[in-house]
């Protein structure tokens, strides 16, 4: 027999979502991509040099409020620049949230630098800065202006925020965490195009932030990513070394140093742009679609719609509901419930320190991130669901 609870949360999604299936998230066409693809191929300017390169990145700069962006094939390749640009070295310790996708932890990684996985936060889903603090306090010290580790003896060099599902993190309170421990601040704000921080964008607040424009992102380019920062050198040397660090000259190949053949294609930065110009409208579906699952999950006993952090504009790119410890065990239920009518539903990822390459990095308790893993349930969240005509 299915449990109430778990037919009152299919019902609650039925009504929104409309008729199975329902994906959990489909990118939406319907500006100028097709005669901007159209131009790429008219022009042969197809790979990663042609007008819509620079155009994607000025558009990005202006919009986030960044004085640069350098767009890349995809989220985890900015975020791996990112972190070598801000000054990782191999050896070192970053700290980076157990409850995020892997692509943080890889970033790392392949700077062949180690994740140390934080708590988070019930509230925002990111980072817990205060718990942070409380443990860096125990375990790490500033000594010649490095944040050592106590237990390890590494260089705890930087620290990555993700926004979780386009929930801006506590960001003055990392930031300030980030101070007092001598850290660089990474932002990883793939998912949480066009929310903002008490009115700055994310993605802005640290040396570098990164975005994503995977296909299941608010904007896609199909795959794609951006590195958004207001240090003009740090901007340079990420177009460098994303560009398998070429000097420049009319005709000769000579290369500096070890880089990598990271730049967006055109045809990408094409659609790109395309997206970008229909962003507040997507934004604005976005929300509708928040407000009518909050509408319709209001009297269901047992779970909440997360919404803004005080003082954030949220992007609600994935709608998510968090169920109280109690009814937690329905979790795997409810998932099939959903799944098994259409209805895609999806659990958070598996902590970081749960996955086999990362089983023995260094971590604090991450009593939250564990509870919160064993809790969530992203809901069907195309912005299209949100239109002014949908269900």
């Amino acid at each position: 027999m299915t449990h109430p609870l778990v037919e009152q949360i299919v019902a609650a999604i039925s009504r929104v979502a409309g008729s199975p299936p329902v994906p959990l998230h489909a990118p939406r066409f319907g500006g100028n991509e097709l005669a901007y693809l159209k131009e790429c191929l008219d022009t042969t300017f197809v790979s990663s040099v042609g007008p819509f390169v620079d155009r994607f990145e000025r558009e990005l700069a202006a919009y986030t409020g960044a004085k640069h962006a350098v767009v890349v094939v995809n989220g985890t390749a900015a975020l791996h620049i990112g972190l070598l640009v801000s000054g990782v070295l191999p050896g070192d310790e970053v700290l980076v949230p157990a409850l995020t996708f892997v692509a943080t932890a890889n970033a790392v990684a392949h700077c062949n630098a180690t994740p140390h996985f934080v708590d988070s936060c019930e509230k925002t889903l990111g980072i817990d800065p205060q718990a942070l603090r409380t443990y860096l306090e125990r375990n790490a010290e500033v000594r010649n202006g490095c944040c050592l580790n106590r237990n390890t003896g590494r260089v705890i060099r930087a620290i990555v925020p993700m926004h979780t599902f386009g929930h801006p993190a506590d960001m003055q309170g990392i930031l300030d965490v980030a101070a007092d421990f001598n850290l660089t601040v990474v932002e990883d704000a793939a998912e949480s195009l066009g929310s903002t921080y008490h009115g700055r964008h994310t993605g802005i607040f640290g040396r570098v932030g990164t975005l994503s424009f995977n296909g299941n992102k608010i904007i896609t380019t199909g795959g794609g990513g951006a590195l958004l920062t207001n240090d003009v050198a740090l901007a340079r040397s990420a177009k460098h070394l994303t560009t398998t660090a070429k000097l420049p000259h009319r005709w000769e190949y000579r290369h500096d140093e070890v880089a990598y053949n990271y730049r967006l294609p055109n045809l990408n930065a094409a659609l790109g742009c395309a997206q970008l110009e229909q962003l507040p409208v997507f934004l604005a579906e976005k929300r509708r679609l928040y407000k009518k699952y909050r509408e319709a999950l209001s009297g269901v006993v047992g779970v909440r719609l997360l919404g803004e952090p005080e003082g954030c504009v949220c992007n609600f790119w994935l709608q998510t509901l968090i169920l109280d410890d109690d009814v937690a065990v329905l979790h795997d239920s409810i998932l099939a419930a959903t799944n098994d009518v259409g209805l895609m539903t999806r659990p958070a990822w598996v902590t970081m320190h749960r996955l086999p390459p990362y089983r023995d990095c260094p971590r604090m308790t991450l009593r939250v991130a564990e509870s919160l893993e064993r809790r969530i349930i992203n809901l069907p969240s195309s912005a299209i669901l949100g239109s002014e005509g949908a269900l």
